[in-house]
């Protein structure tokens, strides 16, 4: 619970005391519909999208051999996709590997003929031309023998992106190859999005764009009326719509949230002042279908009474119409019920 709900919550708790008092021979508890100072906030439509969102090309060239995943599969982080013939790339690797092999022996013929003639020369048996030639013959072996090194590194390279592995763990989008089919370097491949990153794209009209810069707050609403979802940050575009005059700003949600995907429609909630709100604790608020109501307690009777509940923040729930500040409602609305029920006949008997 937030330290706002808690807030409202002792609120509402303690102008309860009163009505508790005036009411104590009820077989329920009641509380007190009372002025709290809550967030001013402005709904907003808005469209989930994915944080990361690419296209996989090829980076090699060769015939499309093997196709992994198709659309509308999940795919881990890592996991191959696609694999491209890679008979040309192994053969690059198998020379290179050769080049490397006569570039060691080289070398180390080099390396053993520099040797000689050093010891030679230390004894002053043979011409500083002579060891000279001997030096340089020993560096020109080391540089062919570190080129060599570097082409099975490339050799290895050009191998490894011939099977194409996921960036990040994600959904399959879009296929753009066929199997068989040939592919040059930059071809797309495959499209695909995270579902571990979503964020909102809204649109601010500029008469809000200030206080929402101001407070840099939003809660995105599920479209199933679930709870809502703070948002982790707000990111704002510099500049607005010449057509519209709006503004985007991206709401980013929690990582890994779940019920969203790229593309649905949603409310978001921002945040551009405070208003006072009549509030009440969530547990009086009583749902008949698409009637919302509160059981309302006066001079020792019960009445249901219909209301238009707003926002609920934990446990208070605004009430925007049907209720008074002041006005005393029951916390059990099952007890209230029955208590209405044989209400006409205490009457009658008084």
């Amino acid at each position: 619970m937030s330290m706002l709900s808690r807030s409202l919550l002792l609120g509402c708790l303690l102008t309860a005391v009163p009505a508790l008092l005036a009411a104590a021979e009820l077989p329920f508890p009641v509380a007190t519909a009372q002025l709290q100072t809550l967030p001013d906030e402005q709904v907003l439509d808005g469209v989930v999208e994915a944080v990361h969102q690419s296209t996989v090309s090829a980076q090699t060239a060769g015939r499309v051999e093997d196709i992994l995943v198709d659309v509308n599969d999940f795919v881990p982080q890592g996991a191959p996709i696609l694999r491209i013939r890679n008979i040309e790339q192994r053969a690059g690797l198998e020379q290179a590997q050769a080049s490397l092999r006569e570039a060691e022996a080289r070398f180390l013929e080099a390396q053993a003929e520099y040797n000689r003639m050093r010891g030679i020369y230390e004894k002053q048996l043979v011409s500083k031309a002579q060891m000279d030639a001997a030096t340089a013959g020993f560096n020109a072996a080391k540089a062919r023998l570190d080129a060599a090194q570097a082409g099975i590194a490339r050799a290895r390279e050009s191998l490894g992106y011939t099977t194409i592995n996921a960036p990040y763990s994600g959904i399959v989008l879009e296929r753009h190859v066929q199997l068989g089919e040939s592919v040059q370097p930059g071809k797309p491949l495959m499209t695909g999005f995270s579902l571990d990153e979503l964020r909102v794209v809204a649109n601010v009209p500029q008469r809000l764009i200030v206080p929402v810069r101001q407070h840099q707050q939003a809660r995105v609403l599920p479209a199933n009326g679930g709870k809502s979802i703070a948002a982790e940050r707000l990111t704002f575009f510099p500049y607005a719509d010449p057509q519209s005059n709006v503004f985007k700003v991206r709401v980013y949600l929690p990582k890994k949230t779940e019920g969203f995907y790229p593309g649905m429609f949603v409310k978001t909630a921002f945040r551009v002042g405070e208003a006072k709100r009549l509030t009440v604790p969530r547990q009086a608020l009583v749902q008949r279908g698409e009637v919302s109501a509160v059981y309302v307690v006066k001079d020792g009777g019960v009445s249901l009474r219909q209301v238009r509940p707003g926002r609920t923040d934990g446990e208070t729930v605004e009430i925007l119409a049907g209720l008074e500040p002041g006005e005393t409602v029951a916390l059990d609305p099952i007890q209230a019920g029955v208590h209405l029920k044989h209400q006409p006949q205490r009457t009658a008997g008084k």
